[in-house]
């Protein structure tokens, strides 16, 4: 088990202590076009490094999100996304993101993704231990929805999906 204690330090309202399975590992370094003015990470640029994640998280399992789209008919759309900010990253950093599957529903799914900082951003991090320094950056919880790409109502998650989780 994992877990994130949140900025308050607090078990108590908001994201706590969250402890999930780390189900992926996905890492990336801040470039100049990720920052604002002064070398921090723009806030909605997390968003993009949790999608990407989440994105590897279904190819590393052998699953595109085009050929979801394609052959079943369907599409992952996030319907909702709480952040709890908890130290800037910025450029140069490298970053890990965590995915951990919390719940999944018929046509839900709930994910927890941590963003850490690993190193000082002076060295690759694929190929070496991963568990050295590991500040805290922000945890995220997300809830996916399957929606058909024709009507864009929920459907059932294709078996593809419910397998990743037994």
């Amino acid at each position: 088990m994992e877990g994130v204690k949140n900025s308050a330090g607090d078990r108590g309202a908001g994201f706590g202590y969250v402890f999930y399975m780390n189900d992926h590992t996905y890492s990336c370094r801040v470039y100049y076009d990720d920052t604002d003015a002064g070398g921090i990470v723009y806030y909605a640029n997390y968003l993009k490094f949790a999608e990407r994640a989440r994105t590897e998280w279904l190819r590393d399992r052998g699953i595109e999100s085009s050929s979801l789209r394609r052959d079943l008919g369907v599409l992952i759309v996030v319907k909702k996304v709480e952040i709890d900010y908890q130290s800037p990253a910025r450029l140069d950093d490298m970053l890990l993101v965590e995915t951990g599957v919390m719940a999944v529903g018929g046509s839900s799914m709930n994910l927890i993704q941590n963003v850490f900082r690993v190193g000082q951003g002076d060295g690759p991090v694929h190929g070496q231990e991963i568990d050295m320094m590991r500040q805290p950056i922000c945890a995220m919880t997300i809830v996916l929805v399957c929606v058909s790409e024709t009507t864009g109502r929920p459907v059932r998650w294709p078996e593809c999906i419910l397998e990743m989780q037994r």
